[in-house]
């Protein structure tokens, strides 16, 4: 599937050395240094096109952007790999709602999810996947879980056996009871009879009448949620036998920690033998007036209604980097008011030719990034440097900020 186009993003120009950008890892919870490698493999879950982008979707793209960004600051490339789960019943269920053909739906979210991402200057992913293009994939990653005897029937459709699986578990540190109840919210069957264990995840389902499905050697049917990203990521990221994980980040918003990631992970381990990555990486949930926003809720704020109101995407990419990339928070008009009037100031000050001092300002905003993407604190940082300036201060270098603005935090003035 064809990605969103580039973004052009500046090489930063720096005369000190960079930091190694260090992330909380879900799994530890705590912040640990991505080291330095020539290339980094980083997949994040995707969208299900059945609505786009809500702030909440933009809030996680944005923090993946910004590792990238950094990564790519520090002289590495990013083997990025996201994927759109553009078959699953929330989408068939929407299309059926509104009369509507499901590719038709699928196109059309798919299409305006890339004009919201060109406008937010998101970089895009290398490889751009979507569920249905990846079957083959999915099948014959199904196919070597089958080998090693870990899949079974439910009448036609194949299930994983997650309990075979020593570490299940040990990503999200849920107890059993927690985990069957998110399981049930999230789109899971714990209590279906016949299941092996209730944790056990779907991994190709039997084409239900009125449904899409694709001839393959499991039967005509189409995949399981989870299974989708473990094939992709494992066939597109192309990890080295000598690696003890298979990639360097797995991403997406924290609500993905369990099932999603931690079903992944387990069907990694059993296909490969190997932990699926180093490093897992989680965004936290945004809310709007006190509860958190979501689909089923229908509380969304979309990017495009913001920017059809005439809101500049800039202001709210630097809105959604107020706040730490990890705190669940609230979205308010407070915010997106407070976002434009700094940015506003901010405009004016990269407007003048003489300026705060720029380099110690530049360094530690680095270090702020370096340090778990602590971008509150460099906005902070960014302030500062403008009250600086606006008292009178001389002596820096405005394409200089501006250049490290751009590069480090997508922000264009």
């Amino acid at each position: 599937m064809q990605s969103w186009r580039e973004v052009a993003v500046p090489t930063l120009k720096y005369s000190e050395s960079i930091p190694l950008l260090s992330l909380t890892n879900s799994m530890t919870g705590l912040k640990q240094s991505l080291g330095l490698k020539d290339t980094y493999r980083m997949y994040v879950c995707g969208i299900t096109p059945y609505d786009a982008t809500h702030l909440g979707h933009a809030a996680t793209y944005l923090t993946f952007d910004l590792v990238q960004r950094y990564l790519r600051a520090q002289g590495s490339t990013v083997n990025y790999v996201q994927n759109i789960t553009d078959i699953d019943d929330p989408l068939l269920e929407r299309a059926q709602r509104d009369g509507i053909d499901w590719r038709d739906l699928a196109t059309s979210q798919i299409d305006l999810f890339r004009s919201d991402m060109v406008a937010l200057r998101v970089i895009p992913p290398e490889h751009y996947i979507g569920a249905v293009e990846a079957i083959p994939l999915v099948v014959k990653a199904i196919e070597n879980l089958a080998a090693k005897g870990t899949t079974y029937l439910i009448d036609k459709d194949l299930y994983f056996s997650n309990s075979v699986e020593s570490g299940f578990g040990a990503l999200s540190h849920l107890d059993r009871q927690t985990m069957e109840s998110i399981f049930a919210e999230r789109g899971g069957d714990p209590t279906l009879l016949g299941k092996r264990d209730s944790l056990d995840c779907l991994v190709w389902m039997s084409q239900r009448e009125g449904e899409p499905g694709w001839e393959s050697t499991l039967g005509k049917g189409r995949p399981g949620w989870h299974i989708e990203c473990t094939a992709i990521a494992y066939e597109y990221l192309s990890p080295l036998s000598t690696d003890p994980e298979l990639i360097d980040i797995q991403g997406g918003g924290s609500d993905l920690i369990f099932p999603h990631h931690e079903m992944c992970r387990s069907q990694a381990r059993v296909l490969t033998g190997k932990e699926l990555a180093t490093n897992y990486v989680h965004a936290g949930m945004l809310g709007l007036d006190g509860e958190k926003m979501s689909k089923s809720k229908g509380n969304l704020v979309f990017v495009s209604t913001l920017i059809a109101q005439g809101v500049n995407p800039m202001v709210i990419r630097y809105a959604l980097m107020k706040n730490h990339y990890r705190e669940d928070r609230m979205w308010t008009n407070e915010i997106l008011e407070t976002a434009q009037g700094e940015f506003l100031e901010i405009v004016t000050i990269c407007a003048q030719e003489n300026v705060a001092p720029t380099e110690p300002a530049i360094s530690k905003i680095i270090a702020a990034l370096a340090n778990d993407l602590d971008t509150p604190l460099a906005l902070q940082i960014i302030m500062d440097w403008v009250s600086q300036s606006q008292e009178g201060a001389t002596g820096g270098d405005v394409n200089a900020m501006r250049n490290a603005m751009d590069s480090l935090m997508g922000l264009v003035f």
